[in-house]
């Protein structure tokens, strides 16, 4: 079972006071999903949120023909749902399905709100997180309307940890990639055939190398 101490770790819980904290491991459960286990869908009666600890959750939308858009992508370490809590109608508004083998820390929302009334320092780092998540989805759109298939896919390489030679691992399977990006897989592979063409990058299996960091920088136009 999550121990207070990982609860402090998390920005959002960290002006909870010790009997908070315990309070909340205690009406806290956990729960492991096999890879492709569906967690919610879009529609569903929101009562809890929900942290990752191991593995990966994906955040989608379907069209009604049934195409796949990830709207985020949950790795470890990292809350979702928690803003549902104050949606007018407590409904998921995204469906959520396991990427790997993964095991979840379930809070309930009510819970959550009782403590919100107690603890004003809560309310506002909960409207910090919710701020930072909107900011970031608001960056996500303006790079998917702003920028070319090929910009977006630069944009994210640059963006993902590497090691000193530039060595990039592709957790994340291709085609969750290519949709959270906004393109056809095939899309995704042809730019990348085409970067390794121009000695960019590498690639082997999952794993990437950024060759010319600085060539990829200036396809997003920007100052070396």
């Amino acid at each position: 079972m999550i121990q207070p101490a990982e609860l402090q770790r998390l920005p959002l819980f960290e002006p909870l006071s010790v009997a908070q904290l315990e309070y909340v491991r205690s009406t806290a459960r956990e729960r492991s999903c096999m890879a492709g286990e569906p967690l919610f869908t879009q529609g569903d009666a929101a009562r809890h949120f929900f942290l990752v600890r191991r593995g990966g959750i994906k955040l989608f939308l379907l069209s009604r023909e049934g195409d796949e858009k990830v709207v985020e992508v949950i790795q470890t370490g990292q809350l979702f749902a928690e803003a549902v809590m104050f949606m007018e109608q407590r409904r998921y508004p995204v469906n959520a399905t396991a990427l790997a083998d993964t095991e979840l820390v379930i809070f309930d929302h009510d819970t959550f709100l009782s403590l919100l009334a107690e603890t004003p320092g809560l309310a506002l780092k909960m409207l910090g997180s919710l701020s930072r998540r909107v900011h970031g989805l608001l960056s996500h759109i303006d790079e998917l309307t702003l920028h070319n298939a090929t910009y977006r896919l630069v944009a994210y390489l640059l963006s993902q940890p590497q090691d000193d030679t530039g060595e990039v691992r592709l957790d994340l399977p291709k085609q969750v990639i290519a949709s959270r990006l906004s393109m056809k897989p095939e899309t995704l592979s042809r730019i990348l055939a085409r970067l390794r063409t121009q000695a960019l990058v590498e690639v082997s299996g999952e794993t990437l190398l950024l060759k010319d960091k600085n060539g990829l920088r200036r396809l997003l136009g920007q100052e070396i």
